[in-house]
């Protein structure tokens, strides 16, 4: 999986990646830096993830910060940047890299 995710995590200030199943399961994730609480802890996941139902991607800047969300065959692919990644070409990568998850076996993960 690492393999697959690594053109857009070398792109410049891209934090790390989650990917999760549409019913909120994190499948995938990999930070480039630790974080100071474990994503899946958060009990709220499966209810952001499932609202997200239509979405196709989204744009979320904040102050420090930026969240990526694009909408894959088996989930949702969460990329967390910083405030001057270049978004372009962490679309580009996307469009990119959905192929590649629709032929990728997930077997091991319910609820996708």
């Amino acid at each position: 999986m690492k393999k697959l995710f690594k053109d857009i995590l070398d792109i410049g200030d891209v934090k790390g990646i989650m990917l999760f199943s549409f019913g909120g399961k994190l499948v995938y994730k990999e930070f480039l830096a630790p974080l100071t609480e474990e994503p899946e802890s958060k009990e709220w996941w499966p209810l952001f993830i499932t609202s997200l139902e239509g979405i196709r991607e989204a744009d979320l800047v904040y102050e420090k910060g930026r969240l990526y969300l694009r909408k894959t065959d088996i989930g949702y692919l969460l990329i967390l940047m910083g405030i001057f990644a270049p978004i372009a070409m962490v679309r580009l990568n996307c469009d990119i890299l959905l192929p590649s998850l629709k032929q990728k076996k997930f077997r091991n993960y319910t609820g996708i």
